[in-house]
C-alpha cells in the first residue's frame, strides 16, 4: 500500500491509502516502515509554532523545525507555518505511541516528505512536462502554485493566458486546481506556464461563428479600440465606445474572423461594469509532454510559440 505520488497538498487527504494510514495506530506503524507520505488537515499552531495535525485516531505533531523546508535554516519564515492552519498538510511518521487513555499520539515530518518530494518528482521534471497544480498564493507578478508537498513554483502573469490581464485574480484563484507545463527548472526551482493549455488561435476561434453574439471581458482600453476577451486565449478587437473600463462585461457581436491576421473584429452592443466571475478553464491538454507549441494558425502573419528545452 506505498503510496507512489507526490501530488499538492490536499491531492490525498481522502484516498483509501490516506485513510488506512492515519486510521490507526496500525497504519501509522504501517506508515513509518513503508516510508509513506500522508496528509491531514492542521488544527493549530502553538506558541512555539509546531503545527498540530488532526488524525481520525488521534493527532500528530509536527516540530517547528520539520514544519517546512528551509524553516531551520532561517530561509522560510514562520508565517508559512501559521497560514497553514485549517489546511492540509503532507508529512511522514517518524514515531508513533498511545497514551495511558489509548489516545494515540505522532511525531510528523513536513520537512522529510518535501525532501522526498524534491528529490523523486520535482528533481525529475523538464521543461514540457505537464502536471497538476493548487493555486496558493497571488501576487502582482504572477501566480504561485503548489508542485507537490507544499514546494511552490512561481507561474508568471505573461504566462497564465494569451489574452492578457491586470492580475493573477483575472484569470485564478487561490485553492484553485489547475493545470500546468513547466517553463523552466533552474538550481531546483520551478517555473511554470498555462497558456500552452488552454488551445490555439484555431481551436478557439473554431467556437465562435461570424454573425453570432457572445460575452466577453474588456481587457484593454486603447486610442484605436477595445481588446474584448471572448476565451483565456483569444481576444478580438472593437471600435472605441465611451464608458467602456478595464474588467468590465461585455456583450460583443462577431463582425468577422480572420486567421491569416489572427484577428477577431467585434462590435460592442452592450456593457455592464463590475468585476465577471471566473470562467471555466477550457484546457485542451491536461497530462504528458510537449516540446513545442504553436499559437498561429498556418499561414499566419505573426508567430506566436513557445518551445520547451
Amino acid at each position: 500500500m506505498k503510496q507512489e505520488t507526490y501530488g499538492f497538498e490536499g491531492s490525498r487527504t481522502e484516498t483509501a491509502d490516506n485513510r488506512f494510514y492515519t486510521g490507526s495506530i496500525g497504519g501509522l506503524r504501517a506508515a513509518i516502515v513503508e516510508g509513506a507520505v500522508c496528509e491531514g488537515v492542521v488544527t493549530r499552531c502553538d506558541s512555539e509554532h509546531n503545527l498540530h495535525i488532526e488524525l481520525p485516531c488521534g493527532e500528530g505533531i509536527i516540530p517547528h523545525e520539520h514544519g517546512a523546508e528551509g524553516i531551520a535554516e532561517g530561509r522560510t519564515r514562520d508565517i508559512a507555518l501559521l497560514t497553514r492552519v485549517g489546511k492540509p498538510v503532507s508529512f511522514t511518521v517518524k514515531e508513533v505511541w498511545s497514551e495511558p487513555d489509548g489516545f494515540v499520539r505522532a511525531r510528523l515530518s513536513r520537512l522529510e516528505a518535501q525532501e522526498r518530494c524534491r528529490q523523486e518528482r520535482v528533481a525529475r521534471l523538464r521543461p514540457g512536462d505537464i502536471l497538476p497544480v493548487r493555486v496558493t498564493h497571488l501576487d502582482t507578478f504572477g501566480a504561485f502554485c503548489d508542485i507537490g508537498c507544499g514546494i511552490s513554483a512561481l507561474m508568471p502573469i505573461a504566462s497564465l493566458s494569451v489574452s492578457r490581464i491586470a492580475h493573477p485574480s483575472d484569470r485564478v484563484a487561490v485553492g484553485q486546481d489547475i493545470f500546468a507545463v513547466v517553463a523552466s527548472v533552474v538550481d531546483g526551482r520551478v517555473t511554470l506556464s498555462m497558456r500552452e493549455l488552454l488551445g490555439t488561435w484555431e481551436e478557439n476561434a473554431a467556437r465562435f461563428t461570424v454573425g453570432e453574439t457572445v460575452p466577453g471581458i474588456v481587457r484593454s482600453v486603447e486610442s484605436y479600440g477595445v481588446f474584448v476577451e471572448l476565451t483565456p486565449n483569444l481576444a478580438g478587437l472593437a471600435e472605441l465606445r465611451g464608458g467602456v473600463a478595464v474588467g468590465d462585461g461585455a456583450t460583443v457581436h462577431i463582425k468577422s474572423i480572420l486567421p491569416e491576421r489572427m484577428k477577431i473584429k467585434l462590435a460592442i452592443v452592450d456593457t455592464y461594469p463590475g468585476r465577471p466571475k471566473l470562467r471555466p478553464l477550457p484546457f485542451v491538454q491536461t497530462n504528458g509532454h510537449i516540446d513545442r507549441w504553436d499559437y498561429s494558425p498556418p499561414g499566419a502573419e505573426k508567430k506566436i510559440f513557445t518551445e520547451f528545452c
